[in-house]
């Protein structure tokens, strides 16, 4: 195996590890609670990383056994998977820009309005097709029944930082003025003309805020930070790839060059 060949092979592994942050970071959003309700944007991440592994895979076995074609296809690949890489991070960082919170004073926690996202996270998510769906899957996980295991006064509660869709699916809105009785139970609101959602407000543990305008803002307030959060693994990786990806190509045209002087010499040109 030639020297272009062996740096083929090097950075074809490399390809392959990279793969691996991007299946992490996948299987991490597919395990928050609100994906559990969101099957479609549970495994696009994980795909693209196991694509991305099976043909870093096939890149490493054509250049260890100079496989031409193999390594070939592997270049193809490589540059469809790193461009649509690209494309998804552009798309989840434009429709994750807008931030619907906003800060209550003497809470640790925000709070957030539906129309403080982006256009196409609402219509995608909080339509009338996709919404009863997810509204139906929420009670059945543990998001709102862990906050009565963890905090138990009114003061504990208000000094945390709840996650947005326990924000806005687990409790009334602030301005609503109810009095706290535990995370989940909220009694005698003070102002309950200060949101429609004041209201829909119910202490049925399988009511809740679910249908509230709160609880789908919520629901993308958690999208959209734990995104953020993947975007960065993302980044870092799509720009470790490309850097592999040119160095593959060079490689790959100067094992293509060795190969014709080896022919030459030998007399088959």
């Amino acid at each position: 195996m030639g020297l272009s060949n062996n740096i083929t092979a090097i950075v074809n592994f490399l390809a392959l590890l990279c793969s691996i942050p991007i299946i992490g970071a996948g299987i991490w959003l597919a395990s928050k609670p609100d994906y559990e309700c969101i099957h479609f944007f549970r495994w696009p991440v994980v795909l693209l990383g196991v694509l991305i592994l099976l043909v870093s895979l096939a890149g490493f076995i054509g250049a260890y056994w100079n496989r031409q074609g193999l390594l070939a296809f592997y270049l193809f690949c490589m540059a469809l998977l790193i461009g649509l890489l690209l494309v998804l991070l552009v798309f989840t960082f434009v429709v994750t820009r807008p931030d619907g919170s906003y800060t209550v004073m003497g809470r640790g926690f925000k709070e957030y309005r539906l129309d403080g996202f982006s256009s196409w996270l609402k219509n995608h998510l909080t339509n009338s097709r996709n919404w009863p769906k997810i509204r139906t899957c929420l009670p059945e996980s543990d998001v709102c029944s862990k906050l009565n295991q963890r905090y138990f006064a009114a003061d504990q509660f208000f000094a945390v930082d709840i996650s947005p869709l326990q924000s806005g699916c687990c409790k009334p809105p602030t301005a609503c003025g109810y009095n706290f009785v535990n995370p989940t139970l909220w009694l005698n609101p003070g102002d309950p003309m200060a949101d429609p959602d004041c209201y829909i407000w119910s202490n049925d543990q399988t009511q809740l805020c679910y249908n509230c305008n709160s609880c789908k803002a919520g629901l993308l307030g958690n999208l959209r930070k734990e995104w953020r959060k993947a975007n960065v693994v993302l980044i870092v990786t799509v720009v470790i790839l490309i850097w592999v990806y040119v160095i593959g190509c060079s490689a790959f045209k100067n094992a293509q060059t060795e190969d014709l002087f080896r022919r030459y010499k030998l007399g088959w040109i």
